[in-house]
């Protein structure tokens, strides 16, 4: 079992900038592949970014591709997400998700809100 949960959400003028992130409990998380996940009101939910469980591979979606990064820290049981260039369009709740790969995300956190002032 793998216990999330987000922090770092907020309030940001566009063109700013907010770094997420995920503290996840239990021994394995070094062994999973870690997701970053979006959804805004009347909208599907969105892949963000993915690292696999090592940190040397990642993929994003087009609309945060230059924007994003994603990254892990192993020791300290994290993921992040560091946002730049923030647009309206991005505010979302954001979760991040842990699985054995990225088609295979089972466990998720609650959420933490960006919303993103114009």
């Amino acid at each position: 079992q793998v216990q999330l949960v987000e922090s770092g959400g907020g309030l940001v003028q566009a063109g700013g900038s907010l770094r997420l992130s995920c503290a996840a409990s239990g021994r394995t998380f070094g062994s999973y592949g870690m997701g970053w996940f979006r959804q805004a009101p009347g909208k599907e939910r969105e892949r963000v970014a993915y690292i696999n469980w090592s940190g040397s591979s990642t993929s994003y979606a087009d609309s945060v591709k230059d924007r994003f990064t994603i990254s892990r820290d192993n020791a300290k049981n994290t993921v992040y997400l560091q946002m730049n260039s923030l647009k309206p369009d991005d505010a979302a709740v954001y979760y991040c998700a842990a699985g054995a790969g990225a088609a295979s995300l089972t466990y998720w956190g609650k959420g933490t809100l960006v919303t993103v002032s114009s």
